[in-house]
């Protein structure tokens, strides 16, 4: 991105010194690279849905990404209960880590979206817990190529609402 906006800053200083005083101002507009920066910055991020609802499942049990691509992971719980009965959130572990031991420390973290203090290094991104109707949003670079796992830490929920985060 800083070599896109250096070059364009370069191009804009040559056209404003060689410009005709009698050529039209609409011929620099042209060279203009706005419309095309914002396409280029729209197919790089990966745009990815996942719901959850009443009966604890996700819609989706594997989600798939390119390494080092910028996600943007959207949460939506289409049920209708609270969040103190049916909270939902969605945790993706780094690999290695212990799903069912994480998701047993996570029960004591209530107060933080279910993420257990001190277990952050195991996590490489999560969105916070939320309610029936509600919705969130997490953004992260997805990481090296592998298979990871991802899981609703809302006590008892793990067994029903995991999946795998595969990174291509």
């Amino acid at each position: 991105m800083k070599k896109l906006i250096y070059s364009f800053a370069v191009a804009t200083f040559f056209l404003v010194a060689c410009k005709n005083n009698s050529a039209p101002a609409e011929t620099t507009t042209e060279t203009t690279p706005t419309t095309e920066v914002a396409p280029e910055v729209a197919t790089d991020m990966a745009e990815l849905e996942i719901s959850g609802d009443d009966q604890m499942k996700y819609d989706k049990t594997e989600l798939k990404v390119k390494a080092g691509q910028k996600v943007k992971l959207t949460l939506t719980h289409i049920g209708k209960m609270p969040k103190d009965a049916m909270g939902h959130n969605w945790v993706l572990l780094n690999q290695g880590v212990d799903l069912a031991a994480f998701a047993a420390e996570a029960i004591k973290a209530k107060d933080n979206d279910y993420i257990p203090a001190g277990k952050e290094g195991d996590i490489v991104a999560h969105t916070k817990t939320i309610g029936g109707g509600e919705s969130t949003s997490v953004e992260f670079d997805a990481p090296a190529a592998g298979t990871y796992e991802f899981l609703c830490s809302f006590p008892g929920h793990s067994g029903m609402m995991k999946g795998h985060f595969i990174v291509e």
